[in-house]
């Protein structure tokens, strides 16, 4: 089920994605995902693989990274036994999200959809930001992960808000599919070449976003 707070009546919402959004997390992912290839005799991560990985959740980019059945059920075995959770540490959060966090909060409701699974509770916790999202939608809660926009209509949905009132900040392809898909604003974060209603390169720049947007 998705995380939930009190939105207070609250009409409009700010929903973020988390990997290159909230954080950097190139360091984190690419050094975990790199573990499991060289744990089955392969090299780490490339460039090309990471782009894929990045978007998908950890299933869909093991079943990319391993196409091979029995090294798919190997990954899948040593996955279960490392887990993603000292990576966590690794991930870098990106200046200026609390703040803008917290001056949103009055107005607006704010979320989180990501296509993380089961470590973004971890993932907030380790990093401080509990009590800074009103919902919190992972791939776990829902049938179809992004790009299908399921998961950023339950978000709107579970804060009582339209989608046309709720903005995503993404910066994937699949992000914008999903928010395209959903009828909903969307906003690219430092993706200058992404399809996207606005563009930006900041957290700070959010709150005037907002209020000139919504």
């Amino acid at each position: 089920m998705p995380q939930k707070a009190g939105t207070m009546g609250r009409e409009k919402a700010l929903l973020l994605d988390c990997d290159g959004v909230m954080f950097d997390s190139v360091e984190a992912n690419r050094a975990y995902y790199s573990s499991i290839l060289r744990h089955l005799g392969k090299p780490g991560m490339t460039d090309a693989q990471f782009v894929f990985g990045h978007m998908q959740t950890a299933d869909e980019t093991l079943r990319f990274l391993f196409p091979d059945p029995e090294e798919h059920r190997r990954a899948l075995e040593y996955r279960r036994r490392i887990t993603y959770l000292p990576y966590i540490a690794q991930m870098r959060m990106e200046p200026g999200l609390t703040a803008m966090l917290t001056a949103l909060k009055p107005r607006y409701a704010t979320g989180v959809c990501t296509n993380r699974t089961d470590t973004m509770a971890r993932v907030i916790e380790d990093h401080g930001l509990l009590g800074y999202f009103d919902v919190v939608v992972t791939a776990r809660d829902v049938a179809r992960p992004k790009p299908d926009p399921e998961m950023l209509k339950k978000a709107a949905a579970s804060l009582g808000v339209e989608v046309r009132n709720a903005v995503y900040v993404g910066d994937s392809a699949v992000d914008a599919e999903a928010a395209r898909a959903a009828g909903m604003p969307f906003a690219a974060y430092k993706a200058p070449n992404l399809a996207a209603d606005r563009h930006i390169v900041s957290h700070a720049e959010i709150p005037g976003l907002l209020e000139t947007w919504l």
